[in-house]
């Protein structure tokens, strides 16, 4: 599979298109303007810290993501996705382990094509995560990432194996950019999900 990055984001080979997803971050100075530059299709994780405040406007997000054709998960929180109409959620690898999960996974499964991802960020987190049967898989970090410096990024060969160990789609996350992405051509890799796509 070759890859091409164009303006309007990712292309594979085999007319596959990669799904691309925004992770909002407090270190982004608008991150509903990166909402209008995604490609249809792609998917926005709403991520925030307990007890400080969202990165915008919950409502403004989910009219521009209906606008842009946009998929928007909301991260641990499926009462607030509940309460926006948030198409899915997101569950970073320690809570994916929690036995408290049934009333998250019961939001998401009363309404059919919810999405749901789990962070992972080794072989046994991609085997957990798969027993949960998400919608993707978000592996990270693959390169070396600024967000986290004190991470090992996985690289190239070991996401792919990651890749490997799962049915369910696999999204690279960690140092993914025009650069690195090409690198990614030639695993299974699903997407590719950053904090910004310049």
């Amino acid at each position: 599979m070759t890859i091409r990055w164009t303006d309007r984001g990712l292309v594979a080979g085999w007319n596959i298109s990669p799904v691309l997803v925004f992770m909002t971050d407090e270190r982004v100075s608008d991150n509903l303007s990166v909402l209008r530059r995604l490609p249809a299709g792609s998917w926005v994780i709403l991520r925030f810290l307990p007890g400080r405040p969202l990165p915008f406007d919950p409502k403004d997000a989910v009219k521009l993501c209906k606008i842009h054709r946009l998929k928007l998960l909301v991260a641990k929180d499926h009462r607030l996705a509940e309460r926006i109409g948030a198409d899915g959620l997101h569950l970073p690898e320690a809570l994916a382990l929690h036995t408290c999960l049934a009333p998250a996974l019961s939001w998401l499964r009363a309404k059919p094509g919810r999405l749901l991802t789990i962070s992972a960020h080794s072989e046994q987190a991609v085997l957990r995560a798969s027993k949960l049967a998400p919608s993707a898989i978000l592996c990270s970090p693959v390169f070396a990432t600024a967000s986290h410096p004190e991470a090992k990024p996985l690289g190239a060969l070991r996401f792919a194996r990651l890749c490997r160990l799962t049915q369910r789609p696999v999204i690279a996350l960690g140092g993914v950019k025009r650069s690195t992405a090409r690198r990614l051509a030639f695993t299974k890799a699903a997407g590719f999900a950053g904090t910004t796509w310049a």
